[in-house]
């Protein structure tokens, strides 16, 4: 289906307008700066997504909307028909609602939809439910074992040859979460074609299901 030049324009528009004006609300002074994807951060995310033709993302984490809208950007690209955009968030009213609102605001309540509940509880429920996404992009918690659990259920969500994209891979807690998959579960890195501080997994196709006696620990100082 053909995209809705308008409604892309609208998405683009957001987005730059919030890369350079900033949200109208903050929790603190600062805090779009600490918490939001770069716009060249957002840039690869969504060209990652349309290298792909990805109709369908989950994403965890929504915060001002600056990752939302870059998906939804990718997704819009190439029409709504078939597009979908899960954002799972169960604090989004500590934001004054900002991300979700611009989400509205830019004419994609037909698209995306916000699940306000902690991914931890709302992922396994939507594989019981049989849903598959083409990726999944996980900027929410960065505790290690919500990082861990987040990508064990993204792991059977994303279809085989999806992607799983991860923003702040610089921390520690991200990092050695998805190494576990990257040397025992065979998802191998994804190049993107810029600096940022994003990294995507391409998961293999078809699904590796690794077996208990061959594994291999998966600290950052581990070798795979």
């Amino acid at each position: 289906m053909p995209a809705d030049r308008g409604l892309l324009r609208t998405v683009q528009d957001t987005r730059r307008q919030l890369a350079t004006a900033g949200p109208a609300d903050l929790r603190t002074e600062g805090d779009f700066e600490r918490v939001s994807i770069p716009e060249s951060d957002g840039d690869a995310l969504r060209d990652l997504l349309l290298e792909m033709n990805a109709s369908t993302v989950i994403e965890i984490g929504l915060a001002y909307g600056s990752s939302a809208l870059a998906i939804a950007e990718a997704l819009v690209s190439h029409g709504t028909e078939g597009r979908t955009h899960v954002i799972i968030d169960a604090y989004q009213d500590r934001f004054h609602d900002t991300g979700w609102n611009a989400i509205i605001g830019a004419g994609l309540a037909g698209v995306c939809s916000l699940v306000r509940e902690r991914s931890q509880l709302a992922l396994p429920r939507l594989v019981a439910e049989g849903f598959t996404a083409d990726a999944g992009f996980v900027d929410g918690s960065h505790l290690f074992h919500n990082v861990f659990v987040d990508l064990v259920f993204l792991w059977e969500l994303v279809r085989p040859g999806g992607l799983v994209i991860l923003d702040d891979h610089q921390w520690p807690s991200v990092a050695t979460a998805v190494r576990y998959f990257e040397i025992n579960a065979g998802w191998r890195p994804e190049p993107i074609q810029r600096a940022t501080r994003l990294r995507a997994y391409r998961l293999p196709d078809p699904r590796l299901e690794p077996s208990f006696e061959s594994f291999t620990p998966f600290g950052l100082g581990a070798e795979g």
